[in-house]
């Protein structure tokens, strides 16, 4: 199938889609500001050493200096790992390790918060599509989320492949190239994927040693890879078409940046210069809209709605106003059929991850529920994130995970409402009439107020002030206190506010 990416460019924030067929499948997107500093590396001058926490205090040229703990670095992990194969500990304190002034290659492992500074490593990796490169180390892993049996195959399979890339007549093994980690992605990838993941990343690394030579301390020597580039690495393969691109700045760097890592995927890139922006001629700002609304209408007139929870999202399929099948059950598998394809696509247009249930319309025949499984299925597989699809339930429920690899896209653009706090539903204003009588009381028992004044939205108020205002006034005698009533437009419509005068 063939695949189109286009790019918006601005500089607060990069846009990415992904067309299959004319039709959006991915948005990804990044945010200048939102940017993190993971994965960055640094020539780290260390400024203070504390024995008494096993750690240091390195600059980086950031606001605050950066902090760097024991374990973090390079000896000690190697330590540990000598230690599976030692009877005897090899853990040595930070202060036998680095002293103050010294310049490290340090690697950020976790962001700035508040007021303490990143959190540093020794412990260089770089990641790649399908792999991930450990420069000073040697070791030979497999993700641990891949099953034992084929963990044991692809270690095996990756050996040979590193091995035949570096052999040379005076060196049969993998010795002083590093070590790398085939990630979870990887598990079906090609000889030739992989080799190319390994070039890419060997060219890397010795991009960042070149950079550690000529820069000066207390500088960034790598940037972790802009959502540009990782288009490159991670999306771009052979059914890829065409990348447009809307800037021309974006565009000469991207390009230089295709020819020396990969340039299979130069050829494929073009300037969009078209008057119209790009995401507004495809129609792609629509896509986005709708893909964060509840409710997916259907071609053939039924529905989808999806809702997203802390645990798992929900999808009910409906058949809405459509009618065109023969009969009642040839009406419910065709609508489930398209279902099937429609749900696959959400899923990677709005990056659902997790426990995903969906409710298929109930089918009676058994060979209509395979047809919408097989179907189900068969959209599955063009999705790049792994995903488990479980059979019909005894309810009719079909069952999937999917993995998370970054924030969905509700998450990413969006935030709790602040009036129903992410419910969705607020009282109705007799709901919140009968709140605030209940509070009036608890509080004239409580503080014996002089008088009572009652601050609520506006529609509250009106109905308190007409359909409730023989229960307000019933209220006022018993407590023998006068209340008096004031509209707030500003005020949402459960907020109230009682004050006692």
């Amino acid at each position: 199938m063939q695949k189109e990416i286009l790019i918006n460019w601005s500089p607060q924030e990069t846009r990415v889609a992904v067309l299959e067929q004319g039709c959006v499948q991915e948005l990804h997107l990044e945010r200048e500001l939102e940017r993190g500093l993971v994965g960055n590396i640094y020539m780290g001058k260390v400024s203070r050493v504390l024995p008494g926490m096993q750690s240091a205090f390195v600059d980086i040229g950031l606001e605050r200096a950066a902090f760097l703990h024991v374990a973090d670095l390079q000896s000690s992990i190697a330590a540990r790992h000598a230690e599976l194969e030692a009877a005897e500990p090899m853990l040595i304190p930070i202060e036998k390790q680095i002293f103050e002034g010294q310049t490290l290659m340090v690697q950020v492992i976790k962001d700035p918060m508040g007021t303490k500074g990143a959190r540093l490593t020794t412990q260089i990796s770089i990641a790649g599509r399908l792999l991930v490169f450990l420069p000073q180390d040697e070791h030979i892993g497999i993700s641990q989320k891949i099953p034992l049996e084929q963990r044991l195959i692809l270690k095996e399979r990756l050996q040979r492949l590193v091995q035949s890339l570096f052999t040379t007549a005076d060196q049969q093994s993998t010795q002083g190239w590093g070590g790398f980690i085939l990630r979870t992605n990887g598990e079906d990838a090609s000889d030739e994927e992989l080799l190319e993941d390994i070039r890419y990343l060997r060219k890397a690394w010795l991009r960042i040693k070149d950079s550690s030579l000529r820069m000066a301390p207390k500088s960034m020597i790598h940037q972790d890879l802009t959502l540009l580039q990782r288009v490159l690495r991670d999306l771009v393969d052979e059914s890829t078409n065409i990348i447009k691109l809307d800037s021309k700045e974006q565009f000469d760097l991207l390009s230089e940046f295709a020819k020396e890592f990969m340039p299979s995927a130069a050829t494929k890139l073009e300037r969009y210069k078209g008057e119209r922006p790009i995401f507004d001629l495809y129609g792609i700002d629509d896509e986005i809209n709708k893909a964060l609304g509840r409710r997916v209408d259907l071609k053939s007139g039924g529905y989808l709605v999806i809702d997203q929870t802390e645990a798992l999202t929900t999808v009910d399929v409906n058949t809405g106003g459509f009618v065109g099948g023969r009969n009642f059950d040839d009406t419910i598998f065709k609508t489930n059929l398209e279902a099937a394809g429609s749900i696959a696509r959400q899923l990677r247009l709005r990056n659902l991850g997790g426990i995903v249930v969906v409710d298929f319309i109930d089918m009676v025949r058994e060979d209509h529920k395979n047809a919408v499984l097989v179907e189900f299925q068969k959209h599955l597989r063009r999705d790049r994130v792994k995903t488990v699809v479980s059979q019909f339930s005894s309810l009719g429920l079909v069952e999937l995970t999917r993995k998370r690899t970054r924030e969905s896209l509700a998450h990413l653009l969006c935030k709790p409402c602040e009036t129903c706090t992410g419910k969705g539903i607020v009282k109705t204003a007799r709901s919140v009439v009968y709140d605030i009588l209940r509070e009036i009381l608890r509080e004239a028992r409580q503080f014996n107020p002089q008088e009572i004044k009652v601050m609520a939205a506006p529609d509250v108020i009106d109905l308190m002030m007409d359909e409730e205002s023989q229960h307000l006034a019933g209220l006022s005698d018993f407590i023998g206190k006068p209340i008096s009533l004031l509209s707030q437009p500003s005020l949402g419509p459960e907020t109230y506010d009682i004050v006692l005068l």
